[in-house]
C-alpha cells in the first residue's frame, strides 16, 4: 500500500472530457456523488442515539461499593445485573470517506456555479485527506477504491478547467455600473435640477411609469456630475445592440423601455459581472439563469449572449409583472427576487413601490435599484437638456450566423476570413475560451463572411480544426523557417500545401499548417502534452528545481498554476503538460510498455546504471520519469546533452 500511495504523488491526470474526444478512465461519471461503501456502519450519530442511556459497562465495574457492605456482595450484585452493551467502536475508514465526500460535494457545487478557485481548494483537500491518513486506514480495502474514485473524479472536473485555462486566457471582465451606482448613498438633490426634471416627465414619452421622487432627483444629480462617464460609456455601448433588445422586447409583449433596466446594469457591456456574480447585459445570476433556459459550462456561457440574455431577460420581466401587477414592483423583484418583494407586500399591505421604499422594507440596494433606472430613463429620453447629445452610440452589431457542430479554434476561423481575433471574440461574447464547444455552436462571423469562412474551412478536417493553422507567408519566410516556427516537419507542411520542399513560396501566400493533435504551445516554443500531469510537491523543492527536474520553465508553470511568485510553501501540488515531441499525437505514446521497462530492469543490476535506446518522440522528461530520476540526473551522466534522437543511446544513472 505504501508503494501504491508514493506511486501517486506523481500521476498521470485523468483525460480531460471537456476538452478534445477523449475517453473517460473508468466508468464512473465526472459529477458522480463518491459512494460510500454499503458496509460502512451508522453514522455516530446515529450510534449515539441507541446507546445515549445506557452507562459504560467499565463504569459500573469499577463504582466503589456501599459503606459496610462486602466488597464480594457488590461484585456478586454487579455480576448478576443484567450489563448493557458497549456502544459500536468507530469506523475510522467509513468517517474519512464522509468527510472526503464531503469536500467533493462542496467542490463540485462550487465548481458548477463557476468558482473554479474555491473548487480546488475544496477537491485539494480531499484529495490530501486520502494522502496523509494514517497507515492503518490505508490498508483497509475499502481505501484504494476511494482514493482511485476521487483522483479520477477530480482530474475530471477540476484538471480539465485547468487545461482550459491554458488554452484560452480567462476573459477580462467589466465591473457592473449598477454596483458602483448602488454604493451612492445621500447624494445631494439639486432643487432646480429636480424641477427640471419634473416638468420634462409631463412631455416624455415612455411606456413605463416616470415618477418624480427626491430619490430619482438624487440619481440625475449623480449621473449628471460624479457618474457621468458611467451613463455616456454606456449610452455609447448601446447602439450596438439597441436595435436587437428593442425587437426582442416587441416580441415578447413588454414595454420598450425595459431597455433602461440593461443601461443601469451593465452599461450593455457583455462582460460586466457584479460583485454578487451576476453576469451579462441582463445581469443574470446563474441559479436564475437556468430557470430561464442560459446555459454555462466551461466552454460557453449564455448569460454573456446580447440575444438569449435579452429575451430570457424579457420573459423574466414579464413573468414578474404577471405576478406582482406592477412593473416598478417587477423591477423591483429583478433585483432581489420576487420573494423579498412578496414577503414585503404581505407584510405592509401596500402594493406600491414607493410606499414599501418609505417602509424600508427592501433592501438597500432594491430601494436604490428603480430610482437608478428612472433617472437613466429620463436622462437618455431627453439628451440635449442633460448635454448628452454630443454622444454618439456605437453602430449595430451585424453579423452572419453559421451553426457549427464541430469544435474550431476562434485564431483559425480569423485566420479563415482575414479578420482579427479580438473582432470575433466581440460577436461571440458567450465563448468563455478560445475554443467553441463539441457541441452544436451558432458561430458569429462578420456580415458577408459566412460563404468564405465554410469554404476555406472545408481544406482543414473537421478533427483538426482545434490544432492546425492557416498562415499568411510574410517577407522572407520560408517552409523551413515555418516548420521551425510551428514545430511541424517540413515535408509535413509541404506536402498538406502540395508543394515540394524545395519550393520557396511568395509573401502573402496562405498555406495550411499541420499541427499534431494532442500538443499545444505552453507560449515558450516547447510542445507540451494536452494531457495533464499532478506534480506532487515534496520537501525543499522549489520552483527553480521543479522546473529543471520537469523541463519546464518557471514561467509557464507560475502561469499554468496561476501563481503571482516563485514560492511553493503551502502548495502541496503542481498542475503541469508534459514536454513532448510535437510529432507525436498523445502523451501516452511517450513511455516504453511495461513489457519493455521489465525487461529493461531485468537486465541491469539493482542499484546500477543502465543504458537506454531513444525511441521517436520520447523526452528527457518521458525517460527520467520512467526510470524514477531526474531531467538533471541524465544530462549530468551524459554531458548535459540538450536534443534527442530516436536511436540516440543514454546512460540512466543509478537510482
Amino acid at each position: 500500500m505504501q508503494m501504491k500511495i508514493k506511486h501517486f504523488r506523481m500521476l498521470i491526470a485523468a483525460s480531460a472530457i471537456l476538452f478534445g474526444s477523449l475517453g473517460c478512465h473508468t466508468a464512473h461519471k465526472p459529477n458522480a456523488r463518491l459512494a460510500v461503501p454499503s458496509q460502512a456502519p451508522p453514522a455516530p450519530a446515529q450510534q449515539s442515539k441507541s446507546t445515549k442511556s445506557t452507562k459504560p459497562a467499565i463504569a459500573q465495574k469499577t463504582q466503589p461499593a456501599q459503606k459496610n457492605e462486602p466488597a464480594t456482595e457488590a461484585r456478586t450484585q454487579s455480576s448478576s445485573a443484567e450489563k448493557p452493551k458497549a456502544a459500536a467502536k468507530p469506523d475510522p475508514v467509513a468517517e474519512l470517506i464522509l468527510k472526503v465526500e464531503k469536500e467533493y460535494d462542496a467542490g463540485l457545487n462550487q465548481y458548477n456555479s463557476g468558482d473554479k478557485d474555491g473548487a480546488k481548494e475544496h477537491f485539494d483537500r480531499a484529495f490530501n485527506m486520502l494522502l496523509e491518513s494514517p497507515a492503518g486506514v490505508r490498508s483497509d480495502p475499502r481505501f484504494q477504491p476511494e482514493f482511485d474514485r476521487v483522483l479520477d473524479h477530480v482530474n475530471k472536473l477540476q484538471l480539465a478547467a485547468v487545461q482550459q485555462s491554458d488554452a484560452a486566457p480567462e476573459q477580462k471582465t467589466e465591473p457592473a455600473p449598477i454596483d458602483e451606482a448602488n454604493a451612492v448613498t445621500n447624494y445631494p438633490v439639486d432643487p432646480n435640477l429636480k424641477a427640471k426634471a419634473t416638468a420634462e416627465i409631463k412631455s416624455t414619452h415612455s411606456d413605463l411609469p416616470l415618477m418624480m421622487t427626491d430619490q430619482v432627483a438624487s440619481y440625475i444629480n449623480y449621473f449628471s456630475t460624479r457618474g457621468r462617464p458611467t451613463l455616456e460609456h454606456g449610452l455609447t455601448m448601446s447602439g450596438r445592440y439597441r436595435d436587437l433588445i428593442e425587437q426582442i422586447l416587441k416580441e415578447e409583449g413588454v414595454p420598450q423601455d425595459l431597455i433602461y433596466v440593461a443601461q443601469a446594469e451593465s452599461g450593455f457591456h457583455p462582460y460586466a459581472v457584479s460583485r454578487a456574480g451576476a453576469r451579462g447585459i441582463w445581469q443574470f445570476m446563474g441559479s436564475r439563469a437556468r430557470a430561464y433556459s442560459l446555459h454555462h459550462d466551461l466552454w460557453v456561457d449564455d448569460r454573456q449572449d446580447p440575444e438569449k440574455s435579452t429575451r430570457a431577460a424579457a420573459r423574466h420581466l414579464k413573468d414578474l409583472y404577471n405576478q406582482f401587477g406592477d412593473w416598478y414592483l417587477a423591477m423591483a423583484a429583478y433585483n432581489s427576487g420576487p420573494g423579498r418583494v412578496q414577503s414585503a407586500v404581505k407584510r405592509t399591505g401596500y402594493a406600491d413601490f414607493w410606499e414599501l421604499y418609505r417602509r424600508n422594507v427592501l433592501p438597500r440596494e432594491t430601494r436604490n435599484y428603480v430610482p437608478i433606472i428612472v433617472a437613466v430613463a429620463i436622462m437618455a429620453k431627453n439628451p440635449s437638456q442633460y448635454g448628452l447629445q454630443t454622444v454618439i452610440p456605437d453602430p449595430p452589431m451585424k453579423y452572419d450566423t453559421v451553426r457549427i457542430n464541430y469544435p474550431v479554434d476562434l485564431r483559425l476561423v480569423a485566420e479563415c476570413i482575414d479578420v482579427s481575433l479580438s473582432e470575433l471574440q466581440e460577436l461571440n461574447p458567450s465563448l468563455l475560451r478560445m475554443t467553441t464547444p463539441k457541441t452544436h455552436f451558432d458561430l458569429h462571423l462578420p456580415m458577408g463572411t459566412a460563404e468564405k469562412y465554410q469554404t476555406t474551412i472545408a481544406a482543414i478536417p473537421a478533427g483538426m480544426r482545434l490544432w492546425w493553422r492557416y498562415h499568411t507567408v510574410a517577407n522572407g519566410e520560408t517552409l523551413m523557417s515555418l516548420s521551425r516556427t510551428y514545430h511541424t516537419p517540413l515535408k509535413t507542411i509541404a506536402t498538406a500545401n502540395q508543394l515540394d520542399m524545395k519550393d520557396t513560396i511568395e509573401a502573402g501566400a496562405k498555406l495550411v499548417i499541420p499541427i499534431a493533435p494532442g500538443a499545444h504551445n505552453g507560449g515558450d516554443g516547447q510542445a507540451y502534452a494536452r494531457r495533464l500531469t499532478i506534480y506532487r510537491v515534496r520537501k525543499n523543492d522549489t520552483l527553480e528545481s521543479v522546473s529543471n527536474n520537469l523541463g519546464i520553465s518557471s514561467v509557464t508553470i507560475r502561469r499554468w498554476n496561476r501563481m503571482r511568485g516563485d514560492s511553493l510553501a503551502g502548495r502541496r501540488v503542481l498542475y503541469v503538460h508534459l514536454p513532448v515531441s510535437p510529432t507525436v499525437a498523445a502523451a501516452d505514446q511517450h513511455a516504453p510498455s511495461k513489457s519493455r521497462r521489465h525487461k529493461e530492469l531485468a537486465e541491469g543490476k539493482a542499484g546500477s546504471a543502465m543504458h537506454h535506446t531513444v525511441r521517436r518522440g520520447e523526452t528527457l522528461y518521458s525517460i527520467a520519469n520512467n526510470y524514477k530520476t531526474s531531467v538533471k540526473a541524465i544530462k549530468q551522466t551524459n554531458a548535459n546533452v540538450a536534443v534527442l534522437r530516436p536511436g540516440m543511446v543514454l546512460v540512466i544513472p543509478a537510482q
